[in-house]
């Protein structure tokens, strides 16, 4: 069960009455939730600040970040600069002003624990000695390295190869480092525990598994679809696919367009919306316009937070073609919550979530033939057997209310940090639980 204490561990989720001193370290800003990882840190920290606690967040200072302490959900997010010129000077100022600025917040709070979330500013922390006694915790999302072989394909040229090379080396060994100093190291699905153990050999270390959560207020079934497809300016009679997606290569998204090539000649009346932005999107369009399917496809940029939920409730069905490095798949949990089916490919936590809930729903693999395939075979029950596909929805929205809420998860790591705050990290043997 997902909320359900892990065997070995104590757990007791009452706060207590003064709160405890948290520091989140984390390489992304919980101000803008752009991705997956800012939306675990901004619902983490704002949710931890509304039970009493005081939170810190300690991050970098971005261009569009117009101050060095910004108040959000409660928590205190403070930023120290960089130096963005080459890879060199962004190491090096990271690890200098985050160690700084680290060791001014320590002196101010008096810091009970401390949650890792990416490795740079986590290894200038560490290279503070007043960091040592603090318990620690690393909230793993992804393999940093991983995430950069996928976003950046190793240039030609003998010293483009070997700084990229450098680069990847760099971020597995501040990653290692700071996984080795952290206890235990919390990850939000068995498939990145597994990940971990091989890359970092971590077999003997404590995990704990905390799955992700969505905001059930915030995401919910629509009341009205026609009424919301009007306001976004989306046809009324057609079946609307959704995805939301960085546009980057791992997404797959590729292969969605596709696959809806030959969609469209058996369902003419799909239609498909993808919600994101990134590196591909002028190729995505070239891909859309070069197959002839302007007029089933439309791609909307970035979808803004304001916007999202509504996105969500006006679509039929939600589409997570991902190819490889799915850590847990957020975007499933709220397309669920909208009461939405969700058709994902069998990679990572995607397959964790959708196999608890029904093995159906998940693609043989993720080439286009297989995208098309279960689609057309979804579209069919659309069509044809409508109050089927209603309870399919409903039993969506069942589903993430039973196992997956943000206070269910915030619930335990709430009471690994009492733990720590109190005792220290937990002397006991790990088990990975299953999601």
């Amino acid at each position: 069960m997902p909320g359900a204490p892990q065997r070995g561990f104590t757990y007791d989720v009452t706060p207590r009455a003064t709160g405890l001193n948290i520091l989140f370290v984390a390489d992304v800003s919980a101000a803008a939730v752009i991705g997956g990882a800012e939306r675990v840190l901004y619902e983490q920290s704002s949710r931890l600040a509304r039970r009493g606690h005081r939170v810190h967040i300690l991050t970098r200072r971005r261009p569009e970040h117009a101050t060095d302490l910004q108040i959000i959900g409660g928590a205190h997010e403070w930023r120290y600069a960089i130096d963005p010129r080459n890879s060199i000077s962004y190491l090096l100022s990271t690890l200098v002003n985050a160690r700084r600025l680290f060791e001014s917040l320590h002196a101010q709070f008096k810091l009970d624990c401390i949650n890792f979330h990416q490795p740079f500013a986590a290894c200038g922390v560490l290279a503070s000695p007043r960091a040592k006694p603090i318990p620690k915790t690393y909230t793993c999302h992804s393999l940093s390295f991983e995430e950069f072989m996928s976003r950046n394909e190793r240039p030609a040229g003998f010293f483009p190869g070997r700084v990229h090379q450098l680069n990847l080396l760099i971020r597995k060994h501040l990653e290692k480092r700071a996984l080795k100093r952290s206890d235990p190291i919390v990850v939000l699905s068995r498939y990145t525990a597994e990940k971990l153990n091989r890359a970092y050999d971590m077999a003997g270390r404590r995990h704990l598994i905390i799955p992700g959560g969505v905001d059930l207020q915030q995401f919910q079934p629509a009341a009205d679809k026609p009424a919301i497809r009007r306001k976004l300016n989306l046809p009324l009679d057609r079946v609307v696919l959704l995805t939301v997606r960085n546009l980057v290569p791992r997404m797959g998204l590729d292969n969605l367009i596709s696959a809806f090539r030959k969609l469209v000649q058996r369902a003419p009346d799909l239609f498909l919306v993808i919600g994101g932005d990134g590196p591909l999107k002028n190729a995505l369009a070239d891909q859309i316009d070069s197959l002839g399917i302007s007029n089933h496809v439309k791609l909307v940029s970035f979808i803004p937070e304001a916007q999202i939920s509504d996105y969500y409730r006006m679509a039929d069905m939600f589409i997570l073609p991902t190819r490889e490095l799915e850590g847990f798949g957020l975007v499933t949990l709220e397309a669920m919550a909208s009461g939405v089916p969700v058709l994902g490919t069998p990679v990572g936590g995607t397959q964790e979530i959708l196999k608890r809930f029904d093995p159906a729903f998940l693609f043989r693999d993720d080439e286009p033939d297989s995208l098309a395939a279960l689609i057309l075979e979804n579209y069919r029950i659309i069509r044809n057997h409508p109050y089927q596909w209603r309870q399919s929805c409903a039993r969506c929205r069942d589903f993430v209310e039973k196992h997956f809420s943000w206070e269910k998860n915030v619930d335990r790591l709430e009471a690994l940090f009492e733990q720590m705050g109190t005792q220290g990290p937990p002397r006991t043997s790990a088990r990975l639980n299953n999601t």
